[in-house]
């Protein structure tokens, strides 16, 4: 079933996909799927001593401004999910429409829900406002990341203006627990630049974790990594059960190996789901 509209001549894309995972006292089942283009969930099967597992995938090639993307991931009591993008996502400039893409991640009492990203890389000019908003009951646990690259680095390319806007809301059944927003807009490659903000950075990233605190664990592996001077990141505990890895990478490759190999460890200690990442994210 397509979503797709025609307006003012341009060709838009409104995909939405929804995924639910329910424990069955045995094991993580699939309790309910929708999904429309451009957006596909597949299932492929899990790799040995992972959960059940979903690989989203956009099959537009790259989004555009006035593109909008509704994604809804959610493990009920007990359940364990893993979901993660399929390739890099690409965000095209645009003559004037915001790319709008929102994220909603629901983990509830006992349940794991993992999402591991792939890299949105913004071309000059792109527009995106993307929101993920992160919900959690009793016990429930998420650990979820974004990330983001200013042009294609491999190519020469630079983003010179646009619009990002990378936002998080936390919330549980009381209230919203924590909100975070990353904003920028007009002059792009000023703000990169500027020593006070991004100082020459091309990438940036964030890995969320809502759960009990192991800000030390996560310290320990990054002073582990011994990360190269192209990569700077930082752990700390910034609200109740949220512990935040902020990342800033002058080489975006660079960053996206440091980022993985943080992943993979932190995954293992706090989880004990297996030190490795799915085959999709290493390609």
């Amino acid at each position: 079933m397509s979503a797709s509209v025609l307006r003012f001549g341009q060709h838009r894309v409104q995909g939405r996909a929804a995924v639910r995972f329910k424990y069955d006292c045995v094991q993580t089942r699939l309790d309910h799927l929708y999904q429309s283009d451009p957006l596909r969930l597949l299932f492929p099967l899990p790799e040995r001593d992972e959960p059940l597992t979903t690989v989203l995938t956009t099959t537009s090639g790259g989004l555009v401004g006035g593109d909008e993307l509704d994604i809804e991931i959610t493990t009920l009591a007990g359940a364990q999910g893993l979901a993660m993008a399929q390739a890099a996502e690409k965000i095209y400039g645009s003559n004037g429409p915001d790319c709008n893409v929102t994220l909603r991640l629901n983990a509830h009492d006992g349940a794991r829900l993992e999402w591991l990203p792939q890299e949105s890389i913004l071309f000059d000019q792109a527009r995106l406002r993307r929101h993920t908003d992160l919900y959690t009951a009793g016990s429930g646990e998420i650990l979820a990341g974004e990330m983001l690259t200013f042009g294609r680095m491999a190519m020469g390319e630079r983003v010179r203006s646009g619009l990002a806007r990378d936002a998080w809301t936390l919330s549980d059944d009381a209230a919203v627990v924590w909100r975070d927003a990353l904003h920028m807009e007009g002059d792009v490659a000023e703000i990169l630049a500027d020593p006070a903000c991004f100082d020459g950075a091309q990438a940036a990233g964030s890995i969320v974790h809502v759960g009990p605190d192991y800000v030390a664990t996560a310290r320990e592996i990054l002073a582990q990594l011994k990360l190269p001077e192209e990569v700077l990141a930082a752990a700390g505990r910034v609200a109740e059960r949220v512990n935040l890895i902020r990342w800033l990478g002058r080489d975006a490759q660079q960053m996206r190996k440091a980022y993985g190999a943080f992943w993979k460890a932190y995954r293992h200690q706090v989880w004990q789901r297996p030190e490795k990442l799915p085959r999709l994210w290493e390609i």
